[in-house]
């Protein structure tokens, strides 16, 4: 039998990630889209929001989509979707038809992020069993930095052939790419996989190499301590991304200019910190990596709360986004060591539903907050709590494995 590069397999992947990670470079868009419809500012990022909202809500179902039919199909089903969102969003703004915006780049566009999320993570992690965390560190580490890649090239158009223009040809190009990546994933079979990876597949395990289907993870407490952990590490990243430009000038008398700039910098963070973070997971297991990530949240937090200095605020920005960016590469490694990989597409999908609860908590308490409170003082306070008990909740879960270990080596 003619074995398949697993490495193909991983950087198809990438690359569909890298075409859906685009979303993140929405912020280019808006002012275009508000000067050529004068629809208001609020009204154009809501459509944003509705994607996000149907990527975290789509991804259980899609999750499940890629066990029964194959990675293969569900990328084919994003590219149809994220390709077909973003060309008709290209149509409502030509059209200035506000809800055909909501519905093509939120709703269509959402269905296709939230396929395009889940096709490669689980897949590449079946691939790469010996390095669960590189190999999704790599594939979502392309979702991180695609708007790096897509803002540039977005303006350019946008100067040259106008917003509508600007989205017909880059769905198109989105379609075609995507489209032919999702052709290239697809599950190992029996004997593709080298003996050494396979060997060390459950030496990973964190419960004895059991393989459990998503309903059965749904019915432990490890998946719901896991789903907290996540939402609460998503709830302060995005809470403090929503609103670090503003925060550093309130906070440290920043320049509006040297705070844009800063928010240059934490992207890089967050982009790389998917792939450090995931990759250190490997050699110091995923428990401990979890662990030292909400320590680290809790000191740059604290950081941030006592030291009002440009300096100190932006590294502790970065490191807080950092591991931010930690949560997403490490989260399904680590569901593949406690639940295996059976259905781990499903399994992750139904995690990535505290990203779309989390996208409307951090942000909306963060605002809050502020504007009820008039600092940032409160905020940071009461995200230091959340993180403590998460914390706190990460060696909780730690003893749960060590008796399931124990249990299944009885057996």
């Amino acid at each position: 039998m003619k074995k398949t590069n697993r490495y193909v397999i991983a950087t198809a992947g990438v690359v569909l990630h890298l075409m859906i990670g685009s979303v993140y470079a929405w912020s280019v868009y808006s002012n275009p889209i508000v000067a050529e419809t004068g629809w208001s500012e609020s009204a154009v990022s809501f459509a944003f929001s509705i994607a996000i909202l149907f990527l975290g809500m789509s991804a259980a179902f899609m999750g499940r989509l890629v066990e029964k039919l194959g990675p293969r199909v569900t990328g084919t089903i994003s590219a149809i979707c994220y390709g077909t969102g973003t060309i008709l969003t290209g149509l409502a703004i030509h059209s200035h038809q506000l809800w055909l915006l909501y519905i093509a780049y939120g709703v269509i566009g959402g269905l296709g992020l939230g396929s395009g999320y889940v096709t490669p993570v689980s897949t590449i992690i079946k691939w790469f069993p010996d390095k669960r965390g590189l190999a999704t560190g790599l594939a979502i580490m392309g979702f991180g930095f695609a708007a790096m890649l897509t803002s540039p090239i977005a303006q350019r158009l946008i100067a040259g052939v106008g917003i509508s223009n600007t989205f017909y040809i880059l769905g198109l190009v989105y379609f075609t790419v995507m489209i032919i990546s999702a052709q290239f994933i697809k599950k190992p079979q029996a004997g593709e996989l080298p003996a050494a990876a396979v060997a060390k597949t459950n030496a990973t395990s964190l419960t004895g190499g059991q393989q459990l289907t998503a309903n059965q993870a749904l019915k432990t407490k490890s998946f719901y301590f896991l789903w907290f952990m996540f939402f609460i590490n998503i709830t302060c990243g995005i809470g403090l991304v929503s609103a670090a430009s503003p925060m550093a000038q309130s906070m440290t008398a920043m320049t509006a200019g040297a705070a844009a700039v800063m928010v240059g910098v934490i992207g890089l963070f967050n982009g790389f910190g998917r792939l450090i973070w995931a990759t250190l997971s490997d050699f110091i297991g995923r428990p401990l990596t979890f662990s030292l990530i909400f320590l680290v949240d809790i000191m740059m937090l604290a950081a941030m709360l006592f030291f009002h200095v440009p300096f100190v605020f932006v590294v502790a920005l970065c490191l807080l986004l950092s591991c931010y960016g930690a949560g997403f590469s490490v989260i399904p490694a680590y569901l593949s060591d406690v639940f295996g990989t059976k259905e781990l597409g499903a399994i992750h999908g139904y995690i990535l539903t505290a990203w779309g609860v989390a996208g409307m908590v951090g942000p909306v308490l963060l605002s809050f907050t502020h504007e009820l409170l008039g600092t940032y003082t409160v905020t940071l306070i009461t995200f230091i709590l959340i993180d403590l008990i998460a914390f706190i909740i990460s060696f909780v879960i730690q003893k749960d494995f060590v008796k399931a270990g124990q249990g299944a080596t009885e057996k």
